[in-house]
């Protein structure tokens, strides 16, 4: 249901992109290329950028490629100039620094579209695709202070600049204006030891709902939370499989979906320049399923308001 206007807008483009003459396919879309910070195995949301570029690779029938790893703008050139030897000529950096690379080199590859994440870009062929996370957030939150039984919880995010965060905090409040929101930040995306580190700190501060907004350990970290018999909410994908009676939810970015929408409009020559925003109102965002820890209540309470979200753009505190 939350994917129902993405699905609409994607087959929509898909359709245009399927009519266009072979000429306009030779001359549009040829290959597709992704920078990546870290690596693909994170199960979150490098991942979920990779399985995006093999969603266009099977949909639209094109070359595809990609580089890990890729953190500076040596790296970037580097990766833009093997891209292009490939014939390539549209690249997602899969993060926010490369809004600002992106930006600074979009003048020297005229005929290449460059897309970025959660950044912000300048530049006739450079998009930069952000995610208002702070909703994300902020339901996230509701359903952490309403499962709780300490009144405490805490996030283990990645940066202060998260827009999540601050969500999670609001949502939290708005459930339990007495409820302890702590949260703790790891400086880097990737760094599993502090962040564990964090969670047993958090722990002995008896935090029981942990939300870790970090795409390279929030898997660590949710193992962590399930030894010890805690609650956690999932971050960037739905990840319940890692235990029903452990993750109360998560709140999902479908990425990948993203990726596939962008590629057909670049080649069905719609894809537009600048900074555009997308939430759960566009489909992209949405929360998985609930634990059964999760009272029914709560789940019905959460669900409404997340419907008139949607419907209106309004939260619950507004």
């Amino acid at each position: 249901m939350f994917i129902q206007r993405l699905i609409v807008s994607l087959a929509v483009v898909l359709m245009v992109a399927a009519g266009c003459s072979a000429e306009s396919k030779e001359n549009g879309l040829k290959g597709v290329g992704l920078l990546i910070e870290d690596t693909i195995d994170d199960q979150g949301w490098n991942s979920k950028g990779y399985q995006g570029l093999l969603t266009i690779h099977s949909t639209l029938d094109v070359h595809v490629d990609f580089r890990e790893e890729v953190n500076s703008k040596v790296d970037v050139i580097n990766g833009i100039n093997d891209f292009i030897e490939q014939d390539i000529n549209l690249i997602f950096g899969h993060g926010q620094i490369y809004a600002d690379y992106f930006s600074q080199l979009s003048e020297d590859y005229p005929d290449v579209h460059f897309v970025s994440f959660n950044g912000e870009v300048t530049g006739e062929n450079v998009t930069n695709l952000e995610f208002d996370s702070y909703a994300m957030g902020f339901f996230a939150g509701m359903v952490g202070a309403s499962t709780s039984q300490s009144s405490q919880i805490g996030a283990i995010a990645a940066y202060p600049w998260q827009p999540e965060l601050e969500g999670y905090k609001d949502g939290a409040k708005y459930i339990d204006p007495e409820v302890e929101v702590k949260i703790e930040y790891v400086n880097d995306w990737s760094d599993t030891e502090t962040a564990i580190e964090y969670f047993y700190q958090l722990k002995e501060k008896n935090i029981d709902v942990f939300y870790p907004a970090g795409d390279g350990f929030h898997v660590e970290v949710i193992e962590k939370v399930k030894q010890e018999g805690l609650y956690a909410i999932g971050y960037v994908g739905d990840q319940s499989d890692l235990g029903e009676a452990t993750v109360l939810t998560s709140t999902i970015q479908h990425v990948d979906e993203l990726y596939e929408l962008v590629a057909a409009q670049y080649q069905a020559g719609t894809l537009e320049p600048g900074n555009h925003t997308f939430d759960f109102t566009e489909g992209v965002i949405s929360l998985g399923e609930f634990s059964s820890q999760v009272p029914q209540e709560v789940q019905d309470q959460v669900k409404s308001d997340l419907n008139t979200y949607i419907e209106t753009g309004e939260l619950p505190n507004q």
